[in-house]
């Protein structure tokens, strides 16, 4: 596949999503870029909400990893349905009856200022990492696809790809994200579905043939009770599963903002409801893609790449199908990657403009002039993380963004879950240092875990210890005398 066809499908995308972002856009103000007015209808949220799940990552890791970890990713990804569940029923009431903008200000009025900065603060590392841990793959691809063959280096490649997220979520925030959220949604599925299409073709397999070949492939195992070790056991992968949900969608201001932006929480339950069960059938789809490029791989002689990352990719681009399915790689690959960057630039620069910088006493006029500044900052500083991440990744995408998160995000779970369920109060000034010292704990724990406990290994199950250690700590924390 040629760059100059690459670079023509990318601007073709973007000029249709452009077109989207300014006409739903043009009259947004600081209501509509921050929670959309509350306007948005919960099926259309629903639907933009494969988008925003299914990143990049996903595209490119999911039908990698099959080789190694067969089908055992849905055994996590029920895990989500459970967790969408809690987040519907538990958090989605208590924020809107907040009305909150960013909902780590619950911490605030739970708590106390120091629980409400370090809740921002942790979201923000959390958010930026991950934001930067997805875009990063997608520079790499269109290194490989674009840059590389004309002989441009990888800094440009960042200026460009930060730079198309900038542009499009610059004017209407998560009111232009809800829309082209459902563009992209569409190009996506569509795209996942026509790839396994030609590829079932390719290996001369109708319908049934091409079921009964990852039906029987070694690949498609997807239950693993066996060894409480392996990382791919049940009920890690579950409890994982719920738990990530819970901390990355319920207690993330990127996602949580798009959730908030329903008319009213029963909405909102509905869209979550809908949006977790239908992401069980599309992570389906990418491994089934996987175990076909595994099997296509093998039958035609092609020599499987190092990183798993890089199959879907290299077999899609490389002239081994016709240029349709290069086409609808790019189409698939862009719709899922931006969608997750653009989401997370609009969380981060909301819950920065709102949590860490503050905007009470603020006018209208002040607040715009502010929000700006810091989404360009945002975008500037995502750009640096991305390269510094290329000097540093060893690791396969998808896994460096839950191991990351297993340590970002496990002090936020830990705060909420301790502000819902637990009535005492705490001494707010000693939070952040126990939202600190539970991440390095945690590290010994994971570094130590096998000879300390016969071999067992740490897998994403790590966040709920980083909770568990939270929760611990502010319990130590109680106030004796005062009740919430």
């Amino acid at each position: 596949m040629s760059p100059t066809v690459v670079i023509i499908t990318v601007f073709a995308y973007f000029a249709i999503l452009f077109g989207i972002s300014y006409g739903v856009g043009r009259r947004a103000d600081n209501q509509g870029f921050f929670v959309g007015n509350r306007k948005s209808p919960w099926y259309v949220v629903a639907f933009a909400m494969i988008g925003s799940m299914i990143s990049g990552v996903t595209f490119i890791s999911v039908p990698g990893m099959v080789a190694a970890s067969g089908f055992s990713y849905l055994q996590m990804v029920l895990g989500f349905i459970v967790g969408q569940l809690l987040i519907a029923y538990v958090l989605v009431p208590l924020f809107y009856r907040m009305n909150l903008v960013s909902i780590y200000e619950y911490l605030e009025s739970r708590f106390g200022v120091s629980s409400y900065r370090t809740g921002a603060w942790f979201f923000f590392l959390s958010k930026m990492l991950g934001a930067a841990v997805r875009l990063f793959l997608v520079c790499v691809v269109l290194q490989m696809l674009v840059f590389e063959p004309m002989n441009l280096p990888f800094i440009l490649n960042v200026v460009f790809t930060v730079g198309l997220v900038w542009l499009y979520t610059f004017k209407g925030g998560v009111k232009s994200l809800i829309w082209t959220d459902t563009f992209k949604t569409v190009c996506l599925i569509v795209s996942v579905v026509l790839c396994i299409y030609y590829i079932a073709v390719g290996l001369n397999l109708d319908l049934g043939g091409m079921w009964q070949t990852i039906r029987e492939s070694e690949m498609s195992q997807m239950f693993y009770f066996d060894d409480v070790n392996d990382r791919r056991y049940f009920f890690k992968q579950f409890l994982a599963g719920v738990f990530t949900m819970i901390a990355m969608n319920g207690l993330d201001q990127d996602m949580m903002q798009r959730n908030l932006s329903c008319k009213n929480f029963k909405d909102s339950q509905k869209n979550m409801i809908a949006s977790g069960v239908s992401q069980f059938f599309v992570n389906a789809l990418f491994l089934m893609l996987g175990v076909l490029l595994y099997v296509y791989a093998s039958t035609e002689g092609i020599a499987v790449p190092q990183k798993s990352d890089e199959l879907f990719p290299m077999i899609a681009t490389q002239g081994h199908f016709p240029l349709i399915v290069s086409i609808l790689f790019v189409v698939g690959f862009i719709s899922s990657a931006y969608s997750a960057a653009g989401s997370a630039l609009t969380a981060l620069t909301t819950s920065f403009t709102v949590d860490i910088l503050g905007v009470r006493g603020k006018s209208e006029s002040q607040v715009v002039r502010l929000r700006k500044r810091v989404h360009m900052g945002m975008a500037v500083l995502m750009g640096l993380v991305i390269f510094v991440f290329n000097l540093l990744n060893n690791t396969s995408v998808i896994d460096a963004v839950y191991t990351l998160a297993s340590y970002t995000y496990g002090p936020i779970l830990g705060l909420f879950a301790f502000g819902i369920f637990v009535k005492a109060q705490v001494k707010d000034r000693y939070i952040p240092l126990v939202a600190l010292v539970s991440p390095v704990l945690c590290f010994v724990l994971d570094c130590n875990s096998q000879s300390w406990f016969g071999g067992y290994s740490f897998g994403y199950e790590l966040l709920i210890m980083n909770a568990l250690f939270t929760f611990a700590g502010l319990l130590f924390l109680t106030k004796k005398t005062a009740k919430a």
